[in-house]
């Protein structure tokens, strides 16, 4: 299985994981990702063994060192071809499980369809080829071990790319707004976000002990125990929102340049998804996410939306639908 991507895309392919594990009760199941998400990998319970592999950025890797024999089948859930496509062929698999592409053609998969939510897209792919797979079976299990402070309202500023970094001073607003409703905040920081974090943090007033994290960014287990105990999380469309969606725990996430409708939670969870399209016919189409500049869309989010979501209750998501797609089965 090949998902050699980040956090978020290896959360937003449990439901497709955990479909091949119920199908395949009796294969060892081999993901081919970064090795720093091992322990993510393991956590989602549907993982044998992890091949350490990557490329730079989001690029198909050029080689996946390790694999050293056949697999009965490859599935390539990294994206849609040719590349990813040859690189599993050339593993030599009795089967390779995919979209079709014009430039594999001996792959038999359903059609790409542009502008899908993540989710549904692979579990779509794998019921093409038979399997069961319902996009909201995103649940992990929370960890063994205690949060550094459970309650608190956990604020993670950073993004991959400016394109999804919501100004400073706006976080430490709601930072401001959350302390002055007397609960508890905590400000993260992913690798390299140690001074973006502390800005939020001296910005809004808190010690530096505030901060968790830095220039290396948190252990996963660290990670994981904060998220699942926490009483919300403000964070950006990053791959710790994915996180709070796996543990079920409260979140209010900052969509921009890329709708909810494609990468945002289950609507039946406790999140709250803010997206301000740009008006016009286009509305809907994405924008750039790894822009060098914040996308006006998260711009349209203002600080005190956040902070009245964060302290109102709520039932269930805000999340648009994602539509659905039907495809025939292959016969």
């Amino acid at each position: 299985m090949l998902r050699a991507l980040g956090l978020g895309d290896l959360l937003t392919a449990v439901p497709a994981l955990r479909a091949l594990r119920r199908a395949l009760p009796d294969h060892e199941l081999v993901l081919a990702a970064p090795r720093a998400l091992a322990p993510v990998a393991r956590a989602t319970g549907c993982v044998d063994r992890l091949l350490p592999a990557g490329g730079p950025g989001r690029a198909v890797p050029a080689v996946l060192p390790g694999a050293a024999r056949a697999p009965r089948l490859a599935v390539n859930l990294h994206g849609r071809g040719p590349a990813s496509h040859r690189l599993l062929a050339g593993l030599g698999p009795e089967r390779l499980w995919a979209f079709r592409h014009p430039g594999v053609p001996a792959v038999r998969g359903p059609a790409w369809i542009p502008y899908e939510h993540e989710r549904l897209r692979w579990c779509r792919m794998l019921r093409w080829y038979g399997l069961q797979a319902d996009p909201d079976d995103v649940r992990i299990a929370p960890p063994g071990r205690a949060s550094p402070l459970p309650g608190a309202v956990v604020v993670h500023p950073g993004a991959q790319a400016p394109a999804r970094r919501w100004p400073v001073d706006r976080f430490a607003a709601v930072v401001r707004g959350v302390r002055r409703a007397g609960l508890p905040v905590l400000v993260t920081a992913g690798p390299g976000e140690g001074p973006l974090a502390r800005s939020v943090a001296e910005h809004a007033g808190l010690a530096p002990s505030a901060v968790l994290g830095g220039d290396g960014g948190m252990p996963f287990e660290d990670l994981w125990a904060l998220v699942a105990q926490a009483r919300c999380l403000v964070v950006g469309d990053t791959g710790l929102a994915h996180l709070a969606t796996a543990l079920g725990t409260r979140s209010v996430v900052l969509f921009g340049p890329v709708s909810p409708a494609l990468w945002g939670p289950p609507r039946d969870g406790p999140h709250t998804a803010l997206w301000h399209p740009l008006p016009g016919p286009e509305a809907g189409r994405p924008g750039d996410p790894h822009g060098d500049r914040p996308d006006p869309r998260l711009l349209r989010i203002t600080a005190a939306e956040v902070l009245e979501a964060v302290l109102t209750p709520v039932s269930g998501a805000s999340a648009p639908a994602p539509a659905p797609v039907v495809e025939a089965a292959a016969p």
